[in-house]
């Protein structure tokens, strides 16, 4: 549908961990060609937000043995922020640590106008407004979804250079990443859907799409029972569906962990959930 940018790179063999942006489109995202405001990065603890996101871009980090394995990560933030850090860079890191090529995605966002701050994120989640907030961001979920399939179609399309399995390609996604997630593999082609997706306490209600893939694409789903905005059944839901479907499926649901756990460390069991994403990696593509 639209050609991405091929990064003029050279990827030196090394010890240590290469980095390379890609953008996903060539000039100015579909879409998103009235949009005159610019990407702001704030802090929040140790976790660097990014906002108002319009250049949609790939952020790939190479590991020094690459074992043919590769992971797109879209981090959430309920389509109006990202967390780049805890949902989005310290998991290509660990990733990395595997031998897995990693890829963290910036999808476009919603521009919060002061204008209207009825409209911003925090305003309606403190109002428990879910139907709000999916009105609010339906005309960026779509276009987060052609960011998606677009930086499928790169990673698929140029699987040799990154010295990856075109037949190993996954998708995770936190939160909005995660209903961005379930949006690609629903509503991807073949040449753009994920091998195997991983959504992290997803958000069902935005997803687009309904149809689960005829071909085989395993699915990890995990999330808290104590998340504080009332969401683990749509994982339970996502996995009831996908084992209905005669798909492969894995689900945990820690007893205590929040919403938005991501990579932060809190000395109980959610501090483990990527170990046991990974054992169930390696059961699916050993």
């Amino acid at each position: 549908m639209y050609k991405v940018l091929v990064p003029i790179v050279i990827f030196i063999r090394c010890t240590v961990q290469a980095q390379t942006i890609i953008p996903l489109y060539k000039g100015i995202a579909p879409g998103s060609e009235n949009w005159t405001w610019t990407e702001k990065e704030t802090s929040l603890g140790k976790s660097r937000i990014l906002r108002d996101v319009s250049k949609p871009t790939l952020t790939a980090f190479i590991p020094a043995k690459p074992n043919g394995t590769a992971v797109i990560i879209a981090p959430g933030g309920g389509f109006h922020i990202l967390s780049y850090t805890s949902e989005g860079t310290d998991v290509a890191n660990w990733l990395n640590q595997k031998g897995i090529t990693a890829f963290v995605l910036k999808y476009r966002l919603v521009h919060e106008d002061p204008a209207y701050p009825e409209n911003g994120l925090m305003a309606i989640l403190q109002k428990r407004d879910f139907k709000k907030l999916d009105s609010v961001n339906a005309p960026v979920v779509q276009l987060a979804l052609q960011d998606g399939i677009a930086a499928m179609r790169y990673v698929r399309q140029h699987a040799e250079p990154y010295h990856i399995d075109p037949n190993k390609i996954g998708f995770m996604g936190f939160s909005a990443g995660a209903t961005l997630t379930m949006s690609v593999v629903y509503s991807a082609t073949d040449e753009s859907r994920p091998n195997f997706v991983a959504p992290i306490y997803p958000y069902e209600n935005a997803i687009i799409g309904k149809t689960i893939p005829e071909t085989r694409v395993p699915i990890f789903i995990t999330a808290a029972s104590d998340d504080n905005l009332g969401l683990a059944s749509h994982s339970v839901h996502i996995y009831q569906k996908w084992l209905e479907a005669g798909q492969s499926a894995e689900l945990h649901i820690y007893q205590k962990g929040g919403y938005g756990f991501g990579m932060n460390k809190q000395n109980i069991p959610t501090d483990s959930w990527i170990n046991r994403f990974y054992d169930w990696l390696q059961l699916n593509y050993p």
